[in-house]
């Protein structure tokens, strides 16, 4: 496996506590899940609702692979538009 840096923005950042993290998983879902958190119940229920570019490609699939993946940005629902 290689490790895959995820970027956090606005409302998963706040869930989150950071703006980075890196973490070596096989997929999606489970780099989400290895994500140490500061308020696990908000991130919970956002989770579900945000968009992920995963090295530029959008999905919202947990099974998406991460190997040779480099950059995963989390993209929470915007307000507006």
């Amino acid at each position: 496996m290689s490790v895959t840096r995820i970027r956090f923005f606005a409302a998963a950042r706040a869930a989150v506590g950071r703006d980075e993290f890196d973490v070596d998983a096989r997929t999606l879902g489970d780099a989400l899940d290895a994500v140490a958190v500061e308020d696990a119940e908000r991130w919970a229920a956002l989770r579900g609702r945000c968009a992920y570019l995963v090295d530029g490609v959008s999905t919202k699939d947990a099974a998406t692979p991460l190997v040779g993946v480099e950059l995963v940005d989390v993209m929470p629902p915007f307000a507006g538009g």
